[in-house]
């Protein structure tokens, strides 16, 4: 991890190094895209994932989500995190094992989708995340979903993973799990292109950040891609690093656009 920190560091400073001529949407854009290369070279020289799954595939950090489909995260009980757990057939779930960090906060970011249902009166499975851009238009963000929906869309992993000749036989579909689901492509290409804009014009730059991780392009690696992305945009901007959260891209992804004001 503190490998995977530095490299972050690197890129960013170079990034910023890169803005400080110009920092219009081209640049911008033009950077991201670079960040998305850096990425995936990155994933193509590591040995491996963390947890227990499926064997880590650097193309995915270079397929964009309009081609592979929508991304569906895992929140909730994620057995595959937990340090020496094992596979088990009954509960589709790996068991034992000891807690680690990773565990632990896809527990509690679990929970917070139900209390977000909660809080909004929301009695079904699936939560439609409303975004309202710079220009005051509101579209359809991310969705959550719990219960009956996040079993259907388990199945749909499986049958996607399938599809792909993967195998599903230790793919964690159990242990009642919710899922956030990524928004639909004009969504994702709106978000993304807002959020440029704003910091091209030097703008709101929390909007910019909810807006880029509610804005992912690719099916893995978009979440260090968009760090790394903004602090270098922060950099510029305020003249020193920002700090962004640990957890930054999971209240992006669940608390909603007014509870990260």
């Amino acid at each position: 991890m503190r490998a995977f920190a530095a490299e972050q560091a690197i890129a960013a400073e170079a990034a910023r190094r890169r803005l400080e001529s110009t920092m219009d949407v081209h640049a911008l854009r033009a950077l991201y895209a670079d960040l998305i290369r850096w990425r995936y070279e990155l994933a193509s020289r590591a040995p491996g994932r963390i947890g227990q799954g499926l064997p880590l595939d650097a193309s995915r950090f270079v397929t964009p989500l309009a081609e592979g489909g929508p991304n569906y995260d895992r929140l909730g009980y994620t057995g595959r995190l937990r340090h020496g757990a094992e596979w088990d057939p009954a509960t589709r779930t790996f068991r034992g094992g000891v807690e680690t960090p990773a565990h632990r906060i896809m527990l509690h970011y679990g929970q917070a989708v139900h209390e977000r249902f909660a809080r909004e009166g929301n009695s079904g499975d699936v939560l439609l995340n409303p975004v309202v851009l710079p220009d005051g238009r509101t579209i359809t963000g991310n969705r959550l979903v719990r219960g009956a929906a996040a079993a259907r869309i388990g199945d749909a992993l499986i049958a996607r993973l399938a599809r792909r000749g993967k195998d599903t036989s230790q793919v964690e579909t159990g242990g009642d799990p919710c899922y956030a689901v990524t928004a639909d492509d004009s969504a994702r290409e709106l978000m993304f292109t807002s959020a440029l804009e704003l910091l091209a014009d030097k703008g709101d730059w929390p909007a910019a950040q909810y807006l880029l991780f509610q804005s992912p392009q690719m099916k893995k690696g978009s979440d260090a891609v968009t760090r790394v992305f903004l602090v270098a945009v922060g950099a510029v901007l305020s003249g020193r690093p920002p700090e962004l959260a640990q957890d930054i891209d999971l209240r992006c992804a669940v608390l909603g656009q007014q509870e990260l004001r």
